[in-house]
């Protein structure tokens, strides 16, 4: 019974942490507080009561519209919070009775989704995200590692190797994540004669690789790369556009040369599910790899 409360709780609290994230998401690419003002709607500047600011519930209560002006309200919002509650929700059912680990992996994750969601939306990763999860990542590191040896986790999951297990890890893995993307956008630059990567990406990487440690850190930055060939590769042949540019030639003639210019990727839309892939399975995914064989 007691452990049945804990998970309707969790999904509650990640309700609420969704419709948090869904602020964060809104107003942190635009330099905005997330305390003050007060949730409005976006289209008339109502200034939503507390009744209809509920997670999940107001959006269907309202039925997706303003209650002022009735322009609707997009379903992204309880989506979120429905991602973020059920991700709550199933962090601690799958790792009961060891809390601190659900908790970890529950901040973890809502993090990430913040941070996939605001790249995806402004091509920008807030250091709101990626600062408060680095923080979060040396202190519950910290905590770990004076609890000692974690239990067993529930579904295969081997709970004591999935983070840093130790401060010393969490900050070799920071480095090693961030120093990797680093290398990754340089070389990226090298290539595409234009800034292939973000500070974010490399502020993103530090929390991962904090998190994790310093092999699932690199472990991560290599699947985010194959997830954004798969995904982005065909849309980018589709979007691919000629731009043509005039250039001085000898004698001061004036000509015309053109070359491709692909879209901007969100690397951290990639990256973020790639972090959380690489937590949960990431020595599976090794061990599968190393059985291949050459």
């Amino acid at each position: 019974m007691t452990q049945t409360l804990i998970k309707i709780y969790a999904f509650f609290l990640g309700a609420c942490l969704g419709s948090f994230l869904n602020v964060c998401v809104v107003r942190w690419p635009r330099d905005l507080s997330i305390v003050k003002p007060r949730s409005r709607c976006p289209q008339c500047g109502y200034q939503l009561a507390w009744y209809d600011n509920i997670p999940i519930v107001s959006w269907v209560w309202l039925r997706a519209r303003c209650r002022c002006c009735g322009e609707p309200i997009s379903p992204l919002y309880p989506l979120v919070e429905l991602f973020v509650a059920l991700g709550w929700f199933a962090a601690a059912s799958v790792f009961a009775p060891d809390y601190f680990t659900a908790l970890r992996i529950a901040v973890f994750g809502t993090i990430l989704l913040g941070v996939g969601l605001t790249d995806a939306r402004s091509y920008l990763i807030p250091d709101g995200f990626t600062l408060t999860g680095f923080i979060w990542a040396l202190a519950t590191a910290v905590i770990a590692y004076l609890r000692g040896q974690p239990p067993a986790g529930a579904m295969g999951f081997d709970v004591a190797s999935m983070f840093a297990l130790n401060p010393y890890d969490a900050i070799v893995g920071a480095c090693a994540g961030a120093g990797m993307i680093a290398i990754v956008g340089w070389l990226g630059e090298i290539a595409t004669k234009r800034d292939a990567m973000g500070l974010g990406d490399v502020t993103l990487m530090a929390f991962v690789g904090a998190t994790v440690g310093p092999g699932r850190a690199l472990l991560t930055v290599f699947m985010g790369a194959i997830l954004g060939v798969v995904c982005m590769l065909p849309l980018m042949l589709v979007r691919r556009r000629v731009v043509h540019e005039q250039t001085e030639l000898q004698f001061g003639s004036i000509g015309i040369r053109s070359r491709i210019e692909f879209p901007l990727v969100p690397f951290g839309v990639f990256l973020a599910p790639a972090a959380l892939i690489t937590l949960l399975w990431g020595d599976a995914l090794l061990q599968w790899w190393l059985r291949r064989g050459p």
